[in-house]
């Protein structure tokens, strides 16, 4: 990203060189959500790209100040709502570890706690395939995703009443215990899933015309990808095979049987392929987890108002977007003294303004979108 001077100049700039426009990409549009990039453009090609961020500021992590441990739940999950498991967990690990309860967590509640992470991956990833649809101007897509991810929703809903944000993973564990017929529910929704992956890339990446937008564009080198702090798909598309599912495995992860994707291309076809290689491994990893489950507690009691330990405690896990952590120091009472979310968007974002300079304007939305930054995410 521009330096703080490079952005004032922008914004000081009353009119652009001569021969060249600027325009504002957003804040208000219709997939990025309330973010603004500021492109200077001669014709059609971009010379200089300053991204804006902080339209959806929600001051999340000055809230976890005034509300106890638990309390915190729902509003944390709301700036990333089609990820919310994926957002809670390392939430929850970390204030265990506060607890000192890390190693008491039921079996069970650690596997339902993986297979809520890996629908959401799965919900997360299908909302990204139909927002790139919108960008394409491919109208298919975006209906084709968002209609069919409503299997796993409604299994979702099954289970924890909730639509969109569960709030369902909680500090020891998670709420309620899964309702007759979850399973079966669950298992068909994947397999319906699974079944649409193919159709997916024949629609939208097997076509000369999607190939010749998104091949070899917006190339991001392995060693690139590194030394920005990239996370998630972003960074796995450029070759770096790194995961903390795998790297730290939390939560019965290193039980079970997964591939950890990687492509090496790093342009935005790869980085879209990426997405669908990971709906097929959490296919797999529900499925697991299903199987390897037996009945018993799902969470451990928590009676009274929680009062972590004086100290810090951090966690992190991999979520939709990438390596999201929470870093929480507790002076003992009944709220944290201070909550540190650092989002995978957050890192992504730094790339940005060095992908969009010298692409086409056509391409802008695209690139942007490839990135997998979220801007509600990032800005918290």
């Amino acid at each position: 990203m521009s330096s703080t001077n490079e952005f004032a100049a922008v914004f000081e700039r009353e009119e652009p060189p001569e021969g060249k426009l600027k325009v504002s990409f957003g804040p208000q549009h219709p997939g990025s959500g309330q973010f603004r990039i500021i492109l200077t453009i001669d014709g059609d090609i971009v010379e200089e790209a300053v991204p804006d961020p902080g339209f959806v500021h929600r001051g999340v992590e000055k809230m976890c100040e005034y509300k106890t441990y638990i309390q915190n739940i729902p509003h944390i999950e709301r700036p990333v709502i089609h990820d919310s498991s994926g957002v809670l967990f390392a939430y929850a690990l970390a204030v265990e570890r506060l607890l000192g309860m890390s190693e008491k967590i039921p079996e069970r509640a650690q596997y339902i706690r993986v297979i809520m992470a890996e629908l959401n991956r799965i919900v997360s990833h299908e909302y990204f395939l139909a927002i790139l649809g919108i960008f394409l101007g491919h109208s298919t897509a975006f209906t084709w995703c968002m209609g069919d991810r409503e299997a796993l929703i409604d299994a979702a809903g099954a289970l924890t009443g909730a639509r969109v944000t569960f709030s369902y993973l909680v500090p020891g564990g998670v709420r309620t215990d899964t309702p007759p017929g979850f399973e079966e529910k669950l298992l068909k929704a994947c397999d319906y899933i699974e079944s649409r992956i193919p159709v997916y890339k024949q629609m939208m990446f097997d076509s000369p015309f999607m190939k010749m937008r998104m091949e070899g564009v917006g190339v991001i080198g392995r060693q690139e990808a590194i030394d920005h702090g990239l996370a998630g798909p972003t960074l796995r598309a450029s070759g770096v095979d790194s995961d903390v599912r795998k790297d730290e495995p939390y939560s019965l992860y290193d039980t079970l049987d997964f591939a950890v994707p990687v492509r090496k291309e790093g342009d935005i076809m790869s980085r879209l392929l990426l997405h669908m290689d990971e709906m097929e491994q959490s296919i797999g990893i529900i499925r697991q987890a299903v199987r390897r489950m037996r009945p018993g507690p799902v969470k451990l009691p928590l009676r009274g108002q929680v009062r972590g330990a004086v100290g810090d405690a951090y966690a992190r896990t991999e979520a939709a977007r990438g390596v999201n952590s929470y870093y929480i120091i507790s002076d003992g009472q009944i709220h944290p003294y201070r909550v540190r979310i650092n989002t995978p968007s957050g890192r992504n974002l730094a790339i940005m303004a060095r992908l969009l300079t010298g692409a086409r304007v056509a391409d802008v939305p695209i690139l942007h979108w490839s990135l997998d930054y979220w801007p509600l995410e990032a800005d918290r």
